[in-house]
């Protein structure tokens, strides 16, 4: 079934909010939180930003967590030597957040805990709130990495880039 409220999403929203709610200066303090936070364990984190999907991603079926886990193996978040990445997704146009896991994480993490922090970052964004909601998401991600995945005798290289990615 086609989901005209998607599509109508997808085509005329989205596109102009991208410099709106991230202006530079807020994906440098992003890109600086994620940096900050990854001294402290081995995970590796990656904040990824989309205004909206194509007309055919959407008449295709593709949704906010098909598109995330395509963005999490196009990036390489999954190619790090402890399989501890992460990878943020947000998708202004439907208002999504998807938080995809690597292996390495899952087996200690549930999805649930990953999913209460979108919940929390989107009822920051329905306020407005997008530097609050997204370095507040960054911060509980790296509590829950530092829980699982401290260890001051593995070296912690880092491994990913740290800018987030706007595609």
């Amino acid at each position: 079934m086609i989901e005209f409220k998607r599509i109508f999403s997808n085509v005329f929203g989205g596109w102009f909010q991208l410099k709106r709610c991230f202006p530079k200066p807020l994906l440098t303090e992003i890109g600086d939180a994620i940096g900050a936070g990854e001294a402290k364990h081995i995970g590796e984190v990656r904040f990824a930003i989309e205004s909206r999907l194509s007309f055919a991603e959407v008449l295709a079926g593709v949704n906010s967590r098909g598109r995330a886990e395509q963005i999490f193996a196009q990036q390489g978040v999954w190619d790090t030597e402890h399989n501890s990445g992460i990878l943020f997704y947000l998708l202004l146009s439907e208002h999504r957040i998807e938080i995809v896991a690597d292996r390495g994480v899952s087996r200690y993490v549930e999805q649930a805990r990953w999913d209460a922090i979108c919940q929390r970052m989107c009822s920051q964004f329905a306020l407005g709130n997008w530097r609050e909601g997204s370095l507040a998401g960054i911060a509980e991600a790296h509590e829950i990495l530092g829980e699982y995945l401290s260890d001051p005798n593995v070296p912690n290289p880092n491994e990913l880039p740290n800018k987030p990615i706007i595609l």
